[in-house]
């Protein structure tokens, strides 16, 4: 039975030639009985209907042989992987350049934790007035993510930006010198006069390869000229609020049902890579 989390035939096309390539070695383990769709589909049925693993359908593998491969290809980095060749293949087929962009939007979503949550986990954000985690993202103009990162919601956003680029140095330092510098959009959350002296720490020349710019924020006067009252939304911003409302759609990503900061990671790299091969195939 197909559900609507399912993969379609064009997505698994477009999927299947990439698993070889970021699958870890396999073990010698006895064959498994359930091809890797079928897997595949099990773990974007427990993504978008936020149930149990123990509680998958039964005409979808045992969860046992769901969650197994799942659980390795997080622990092994696939996700990560995934998402970044899709990524790259998104923006190849919009015309830009794969790998570098001149606009990366920056944000952080605080979310609620729930029982499952491991006490490493748990922080209290006194702006959002919210005990569970921040998502940070980094996205780009069609908002899909270069990096993602969870912290406990007690973490500032400019701590959560510093850890989250320090864990991405690699794509800076890979960065060609004879590029334009990519702006990093920020909100009036974040503190651009203090961030380059924590990067520099870690990275001398990043500087050289990024600026940050906080987004416009128009005033009371500006609004009154233009008609408009209450909250407006700012354009480029726009984008990268959009990405974290499509999480949403996700039951699962409604709030934090992951014990761990780096399972939560794993879902929110998941969330996107579905959405990623929805794009590839409707456009193919």
């Amino acid at each position: 039975m197909a559900y609507s989390s399912s993969l379609t035939d064009a997505e698994w096309q477009i999927l299947e030639p990439l698993l070889p390539e970021v699958l870890p070695a396999k073990q010698k383990t006895r064959p498994l009985e359930w091809s890797y769709r079928a897997i595949i589909d099990g773990i974007l049925y427990r993504l978008k209907n936020g149930c149990n693993w123990a509680d998958l359908p039964k005409d979808l593998p045992p969860y046992s042989t769901v969650y197994w491969p799942y659980k390795q290809w997080r622990e092994a980095g696939t996700l990560e992987q995934l998402m970044t060749t899709l990524h790259e293949r998104v923006r190849g087929q919009v015309g830009k350049k794969p790998q570098w962009t001149t606009l990366i939007m920056i944000d952080s979503q605080a979310v609620k934790n729930t029982c499952n949550a491991s006490i490493e986990t748990k922080g209290f954000c006194f702006y959002k007035a919210t005990n569970g985690i921040k998502r940070h993202l980094a996205v780009d103009s069609l908002g899909f993510p270069f990096f993602t990162h969870c912290t406990p919601a007690n973490v500032s956003d400019d701590a959560g930006l510093i850890a989250m680029l320090t864990q991405n140095l690699n794509y800076f330092r890979a960065k060609p010198a004879h590029l334009p510098k990519t702006t990093l959009l920020l909100d009036h959350g974040y503190h651009p006069d203090t961030l380059p002296s924590a990067l520099e720490l870690m990275y001398p020349q990043i500087m050289s390869k990024i600026q940050f710019e906080l987004s416009p924020k128009p005033s009371k006067a500006e609004k009154v000229a233009a008609g408009q009252t209450g909250f407006v939304p700012v354009k480029a911003r726009w984008v990268v609020e959009r990405s974290n409302a499509w999480m949403e759609r996700c039951k699962s990503l409604v709030k934090n049902f992951e014990r761990t900061l780096e399972h939560a990671t794993a879902q929110l790299n998941l969330c996107f890579i579905r959405l990623m091969l929805k794009r590839l195939a409707a456009t193919a």
